[in-house]
């Protein structure tokens, strides 16, 4: 740790000579909204279904874990250490910095808030499919001063010539490090495009570790670094489609987040769950977990397991886009583990890589044996979410079991995407609760 502050604190007047600071705009309005296409991390690189559920489980795996460290963090210091080894998303968002614009591509991530990419001169750079963002080349590009409210907003600001550094560590190395600076960003796709000045973003020299096909990460957490905060318009939804899938997901914003058009007739009604927070973690999206249903009958799992620990800020449950799989606290899942054994009836498969998902069933079933499953609903605050059997059940393409697509916790659990898969899914931060509907993710 001491070794790469010191390294970035020699760096740090190379770094910064090299910021150009360019002209302000004048404020905008904020009544806006646009539409995004979101596409999956590993889309187009020729993965079999296999693979994909591999990789997939191993980003859960990670993220999961990084995440329920964030709430005992013994400083600043330690959380932004783990926030950033937890923002494996697993969705990419087109986005344009700068003025002229430059696209980019960047992870989203409902679990964290700070926005940024690479830029050159970069000193210390990963991978990625594009040229690095150029401040030099930006007409709109100004660094942010040290007493500038977005610094004071970082988990641990970094002063250099009243110029607000940021430092993001993942292990013993800098994840990313450089300056914060505001700069102009452009949104959207097709028809509803918006440019918006002034957006805090990390301008990053030093980094390290993998992107995913994408060029920096943008945060959509409940902080004032987030996009969805700077922005002022407290709404935004999205609609996945499964991560096996090679149709594009959609994101809606401010104006276009709405559920009006998705509820049909055979979708039944929009349902609404409101948010809860956690004081140890404020930006992380949870939600008041009630129980699990299996086979319609609701398992015995005591409140206090689906509840934030007021002490520590341990437990509770979290609703993540940037987790596949959902993990259930162990005493949650155990009771699901068992209800689906009992129910499936079939012989359950040897579980040999703790990459493995633990609730398999040997497939295909003998001959002329008929399996019927059971159906599975999480149970909210004032919400049922019914999941589709493609929602909590697949086929691991390496093994050829049938699997239920959970995985335990030993701490806490995760609601992930493959859940909320082809549910049109709403955050309204402004009235603090989430509603959801199913949806054709793929058509819409």
């Amino acid at each position: 740790m001491a070794s790469i502050a010191a390294v970035l604190l020699v760096l740090l007047p190379l770094l910064l000579s090299a910021a150009v600071a360019g002209a302000t705009h004048p404020d905008g309005g904020f009544g806006f909204g646009f539409q995004a296409t979101l596409t999956h991390v590993d889309a187009g690189a020729g993965y079999t279904d296999a693979q994909l559920l591999a990789r997939a489980v191993r980003r859960s795996r990670s993220r999961v874990g990084a995440l329920q460290s964030l709430a005992t963090a013994a400083d600043a210091l330690t959380a932004a250490r783990i926030l950033v080894q937890a923002s494996q998303g697993e969705y990419l968002m087109s986005m344009a910095i700068g003025t002229p614009p430059r696209y980019y591509s960047a992870i989203l991530d409902t679990g964290s808030d700070l926005i940024w990419t690479q830029c050159a001169p970069c000193m210390l750079c990963v991978d990625q499919p594009t040229p690095y963002f150029d401040p030099a080349r930006s007409s709109s590009y100004a660094k942010l001063s040290c007493s500038s409210p977005m610094c004071g907003a970082l988990y641990y600001p970094l002063c250099y010539q009243n110029t607000c550094v940021y430092q993001y560590f993942y292990g013993d190395s800098a994840n990313t490090a450089g300056v914060l600076a505001n700069e102009t960003f452009t949104f959207g796709t097709n028809g509803t495009w918006v440019t918006v000045p002034r957006i805090a973003f990390g301008c990053g020299n030093l980094n390290a570790g993998s992107l995913f096909n994408g060029s920096g990460m943008v945060g959509f957490g409940r902080g004032p670094l987030s996009l969805v905060s700077q922005l002022g318009a407290p709404r935004f939804s999205y609609c996945l489609t499964s991560f096996m899938s090679p149709v594009p997901s959609r994101l809606y914003f401010g104006a276009y987040a709405t559920l009006n058009s998705t509820s049909t007739s055979d979708s039944g009604p929009v349902q609404s769950t409101p948010f809860i927070i956690n004081p140890a973690l404020p930006t992380m999206y949870y939600l008041n977990m009630t129980g699990i249903s299996v086979g319609g009958d609701r398992l015995a799992v005591e409140p206090s397991v689906f509840a934030i620990n007021e002490e520590d800020g341990t437990g509770g449950v979290i609703i993540d886009s940037g987790s596949t799989i959902t993990y259930l606290a162990q005493p949650a899942y155990d009771k699901v583990h068992e209800a689906f054994v009992a129910q499936v009836g079939l012989p359950l498969a040897n579980v040999t890589s703790p990459d493995d998902l633990s609730t398999c069933f040997k497939w295909p079933p003998p001959p002329k044996r008929v399996v019927s499953m059971p159906e599975l609903m999480f149970h909210f605050d004032g919400a049922d979410m019914d999941l589709p059997l493609e929602n909590y059940m697949l086929i691991d393409g390496s093994t050829g079991n049938l699997c239920l697509a959970m995985a335990p916790s030993d701490d806490g659990s995760i609601i992930g995407s493959f859940q909320h898969a082809n549910f049109h899914v709403l955050y309204d931060n402004e009235n603090s609760f989430l509603s959801f509907i199913p949806a054709p993710c793929n058509l819409i």
